[in-house]
C-alpha cells in the first residue's frame, strides 16, 4: 500500500505564452525541482516530474497530506511569480490510496489513476482526496478534510466520494455548505433552477436533462467562444443533479460563499444548495459566461 500524490501548476500554458519557452521552462524546471525537496524532506519519493508537476509517492496517507499542506502553506506565505510579476504561482493536487506496481523505477494501478484525477478535478490552491485517504488519518487530521459528495472521476464507473483539505486557517466554517447541504429533497420536492443571460429553466426529478453549450439546439445556449457546442448536461440520477462537464476547457461550480471551485474537466459533480457555474473559464476572466443555480423544495 502506498500513497500517492499529484501536484500539478496551475496555469503553465499561460506562463509560457507570456515568458516564452525558453525562460518559462527555465523556471518551472526550477519549481518542480525546489518543490520535490519539500516532498522529500516530508519522507516522500518523487517517481519523476512531469513538466510542469510532480508523481510522488509516500508511505502513508499522512505523510502525503503533511506535505501538501506544507507546499501550499509555503507557496502562500512566500509568492512565487513567475519573472518576477504577474499572478504568483498555484497548484492543484490529488492524493489516492492503494496498491501500486513499480516497473523500472515508475509506479502504476488505480491509485496513481486516481490521483491524477483528483489533481485534473481540483482548484488553483486546493488539495483532494478520498474516503480512503481520510478513514487511514489520525482524528485531528480527519477534521481538516470536508466533503464534496460523490463524484464521477474520469474512467471510473463508480462515484468516489472527494474530499478538500482545508489547510488554509479560517476557511473552515464556508467549507461546510456543501457538507450540510449534501441532504437533498425528497424527489417528490425537488428541483432545480438555472438561469444565464436572461434565460431561465427548471430540472425536476423526472424531467428531460437540460444541455448548456453553444450550439443554438442547447436548451440553454450561450454565445460564447469560450463554450464548447455540447458543453455541460444537467440531469437527475441517483437522487441528485449531475452535472456532467464534456466541453473542451473545462467548467468550474462554485458552491455557496465559498471562493475555490470544483474543476470538471469530462469529469461530473452533484449540484447541491446554490451557487454558479462558469462555462470554459473561472468567473474572475473577463465577461465570463457564468449561470446560476439553486436547488430547492
Amino acid at each position: 500500500m502506498a500513497s500517492v500524490v499529484f501536484a500539478d501548476l496551475v496555469g503553465s500554458t499561460g506562463i509560457f505564452e507570456r515568458l516564452g519557452d525558453e525562460t518559462a521552462g527555465r523556471f518551472v524546471t526550477q519549481l518542480t525541482t525546489a518543490l520535490a525537496k519539500i516532498f522529500e524532506q516530508h519522507q516522500g519519493r518523487v517517481v519523476k516530474l512531469l513538466g510542469d508537476g510532480l508523481f510522488v509517492v509516500f508511505a502513508s496517507e499522512e505523510q502525503a497530506i503533511t506535505a501538501c499542506i506544507a507546499i501550499q502553506q509555503q507557496l502562500q506565505q512566500k509568492p512565487v511569480r513567475p519573472g518576477g510579476t504577474g499572478r504568483p504561482v498555484q497548484m492543484q493536487m490529488g492524493i489516492e490510496s492503494g496498491e501500486i506496481v513499480e516497473i523500472e523505477g515508475d509506479c502504476y494501478g488505480d491509485a496513481v489513476n486516481s490521483a491524477a484525477r483528483l489533481a485534473d478535478l481540483a482548484g488553483a490552491q486546493q488539495i483532494l482526496a478520498s474516503q480512503r485517504v481520510r478513514s487511514a488519518l489520525p482524528a485531528p487530521l480527519q477534521a481538516r478534510l470536508r466533503s464534496l459528495g460523490p463524484m464521477y472521476l474520469r474512467g471510473k464507473s463508480d462515484a468516489t466520494e472527494v474530499f478538500r483539505v482545508e489547510w488554509q486557517a479560517g476557511h473552515e466554517a464556508d467549507a461546510t455548505v456543501m457538507g450540510v447541504s449534501l441532504a437533498s429533497p425528497s424527489a417528490g420536492e425537488a428541483h432545480l433552477e438555472l438561469s444565464i443571460a436572461g434565460q431561465r429553466l427548471q430540472l425536476r426529478p423526472r424531467g428531460e436533462a437540460i444541455t448548456l453549450g453553444r450550439s443554438v439546439t442547447a436548451d440553454l445556449p450561450v454565445n460564447d467562444s469560450r463554450v464548447s457546442r455540447l458543453h455541460a448536461t444537467l440531469e437527475w440520477r441517483g437522487g441528485h443533479f449531475v452535472l456532467t462537464d464534456a466541453s473542451s476547457f473545462g467548467t468550474w461550480v462554485y458552491f455557496g460563499n465559498q471562493p475555490e471551485p470544483v474543476v470538471l474537466r469530462r469529469t461530473e459533480c452533484y449540484l447541491v444548495g446554490q451557487g454558479q457555474i462558469a462555462l470554459g473559464c473561472d468567473r474572475t476572466a473577463e465577461a465570463a459566461p457564468i449561470a446560476s443555480f439553486a436547488v430547492g423544495s
